[in-house]
């Protein structure tokens, strides 16, 4: 399943910038991404539990947009991706340390079959 193959990507604290091991990641998506045109995709971004529940709904936004735009310019027509933010809401990993604030940083890819 599509779903299952697709990489996580990870975020420094406080930033929605792409790092090369994020950039790599995107590309792996993308190179599976290209094999289906009949796929939508949807990017999840999450954040840690540090920093208000407004500021963190922003910044998870932003990171599901910058592994959009990253991802078209690879070539994946913007109308196959949606994006949406879950803030701190869904965390990966519980605890109160960098180990878990480091995997709740991230940006997930869900993948939607389409009729096309």
């Amino acid at each position: 399943m599509l779903n299952a193959a697709l990489e996580a990507i990870y975020f420094n604290y406080d930033s929605a910038s792409l790092s090369p091991e994020a950039r790599q990641g995107i590309y792996q998506n993308f190179q599976l991404l290209a094999q289906d045109s009949k796929v939508n995709l949807q990017i999840e971004g999450h954040c840690d539990e540090r920093g208000s529940d407004e500021y963190n709904l922003a910044l998870g936004e932003n990171r599901a947009k910058a592994a959009m735009k990253y991802l078209v310019s690879l070539g994946v027509a913007e109308d196959r991706i949606s994006t949406i933010s879950y803030g701190k809401e869904k965390p990966a990993a519980e605890g109160n340390d960098e180990t878990a604030w480091a995997r709740n940083r991230r940006a997930e890819f869900v993948v939607n079959r389409t009729e096309k």
